[in-house]
């Protein structure tokens, strides 16, 4: 992985994806003790920053390889951006989800043109599922963090921002990411070592699937214990990437973690304060930074809303118990 792999991504994705704002609120400031910018992703195509890397993945592919479809595994976030990213290259997708990811997502997805295989995370391994299907169809597997030209799309994101910190006179933060494997934080380091060296990238992670704050305290690759059973769903992985975490123990900072009441708080104030839908998953780089301010240092902190496709019983308990 390199910075040019970023810089062409950006090229492939010019008139594909939206260059999403950096946003500020006083209120937001006021709690968290310094400035917050928050960049907006939830806005992006397909309610998160995943279509970044899909668009990546497909464009970037040899199109005798991409005419025969691809393939992907995913809580729902990767989905609609494969599934989007394959539907206007005209292929087929087939996209492995779990029974229990937000029905949201799953209609969504299908939604969008993909051919939806639902499993028990539980009881299924979905790699197999993904091998044998890929085998019998001839498709192309675009992992959802742990390749290339997906984290070279998820970097793009971090060349937006470089630029837009620049333009508000911010030569020093961090940079807050929402983490389950770390495509979408190791894209935005590698972007920001070449034209921000002055923003750092801090993972941020919910409680029981810290995965990625652990192995940076460590030093090597380790794993949570469970696969589901929080309402972060769209940042819950096994462990780290083989490729995003070595990225990110030499250029990001240590990891935040945050509980899934506090990601619900920052849902609620993400829509108060900036009328922005976010989904939990989506919401807790902000939670870091309103309520983890003692963790972080400096005058700014930057932070990603990585994606706002949230069921409505969920947005709505946090609207409810949030008082927004």
């Amino acid at each position: 992985m390199n910075i040019e792999m970023i810089r062409a991504a950006k090229t492939r994705l010019e008139g594909h994806v939206r260059r999403t704002p950096l946003l500020s609120s006083p209120f937001l400031n006021e709690i968290a003790g310094r400035r917050v910018w928050i960049k907006p992703e939830c806005l992006q195509h397909t309610g998160s920053f995943k279509f970044r890397g899909g668009w990546s993945a497909l464009s970037g592919m040899d199109p005798d390889v991409r005419t025969r479809g691809v393939i992907a595994f995913s809580s729902g976030n990767h989905a609609q951006g494969v599934a989007l990213a394959a539907a206007r290259h005209g292929v087929r997708a087939i996209i492995i989800m779990p029974s229990d990811a937000p029905q949201m997502k799953i209609d969504n997805t299908r939604a969008l043109g993909a051919e939806v295989v639902l499993y028990d995370r539980a009881t299924e391994d979905r790699n197999e599922i993904c091998a044998r299907l890929s085998a019998e169809h001839g498709l192309t597997l675009i992992r959802p963090f742990d390749e290339p030209l997906v984290i070279a799309g998820q970097g793009t994101c971090g060349l937006e921002i470089a630029e837009q910190a620049a333009g508000e006179g911010i030569t020093r933060a961090d940079v807050l990411v929402c983490c389950g494997g770390g495509g979408f934080a190791s894209g935005v380091a590698l972007a920001l070592e070449a034209d921000a060296p002055g923003l750092r990238v801090r993972p941020v992670e919910p409680e029981g699937f810290d995965d990625m704050a652990r192995s940076l305290r460590s030093g090597v690759i380790e794993r949570n214990s469970g696969l589901s059973g929080s309402l972060c769903d769209a940042i819950l992985t096994p462990q780290p990437g083989d490729i995003t975490f070595p990225i990110l123990a030499r250029l990001g900072g240590p990891g935040l973690v945050v509980s899934e009441d506090e990601a619900m708080h920052a849902v609620a104030l993400a829509f108060s304060r900036l009328k922005l839908v976010a989904e939990p998953g989506g919401a807790v780089a902000l939670a870091a930074a309103l309520f983890h301010s003692d963790e972080i240092e400096g005058e700014d902190v930057i932070v990603t809303i990585s994606g706002g496709n949230v069921d409505a019983d969920v947005f709505g308990a946090a609207l409810q118990r949030f008082g927004a």
